[in-house]
C-alpha cells in the first residue's frame, strides 16, 4: 500500500471510529514515518467538501486538523451529486439548465437561481481566454452551489 492509502486508511479508520478524525500533523508524520506536507496531500485531496468531509485547522503549539463527515439531507445530497458531476468544465447553456432543473425541482429558490444564473452567464467570462471560460464557469458553479447548502 502506498504512502498516501495509507494515511487515507488511518484517517478513514477513525472517522468511522468517532465520525471524526482530530490529529496533528506533525505526530502523524512522525507516527508513518512521511513529511508533515504528505499528510496536508492527502487531507487537501481526499477529505473535501464535495466528498463529504469539512476540515478545520488551527496553527500553533498545539494546533491540530479536525476532519468531519458532513450529514448531508436530501437536498445537499441532490447538490452534491449535482457538483461531482459537473465535471472540469461546462458550457454557459448546460450550467443554465442545471440551474433552471434546480429551481424547477424547488432544490435552489428563485432568488438564488437569478445570481447563479448571472455567475454562469457568457459576459463575465469575456476578459478570459475562450478556452478557460468553461473550466472558470464550471468553478464558480461548484463553488456557487456549495453556497446554496
Amino acid at each position: 500500500m502506498n504512502l498516501s492509502n495509507e494515511i487515507a486508511t488511518l484517517l478513514l479508520r477513525m472517522l468511522d471510529e468517532t465520525g471524526r478524525a482530530e490529529i496533528q500533523r506533525n505526530e502523524l508524520a512522525e507516527r508513518l514515518g512521511c513529511v508533515p506536507s504528505q499528510i496536508n496531500y492527502v487531507i487537501s485531496s481526499r477529505f473535501t467538501p464535495e466528498k463529504g468531509y469539512t476540515v478545520e485547522s488551527r496553527r500553533g503549539g498545539g494546533g491540530y486538523i479536525k476532519i468531519t463527515r458532513i450529514n448531508y439531507t436530501a437536498k445537499e445530497q441532490m447538490l452534491m451529486h449535482i457538483i461531482n458531476s459537473v465535471g472540469d468544465s461546462i458550457g454557459e447553456q448546460s450550467a443554465r439548465a442545471i440551474i433552471i432543473n434546480l429551481n424547477h425541482s424547488e432544490i435552489i429558490p428563485a432568488d438564488k437561481a437569478k445570481i447563479l444564473l448571472a455567475a454562469i452567464n457568457e459576459n463575465c467570462y469575456k476578459s478570459a481566454d475562450k478556452e478557460l471560460r468553461p473550466k472558470i464557469r464550471a468553478a464558480v458553479l461548484k463553488q456557487m452551489l456549495l453556497g446554496c447548502m
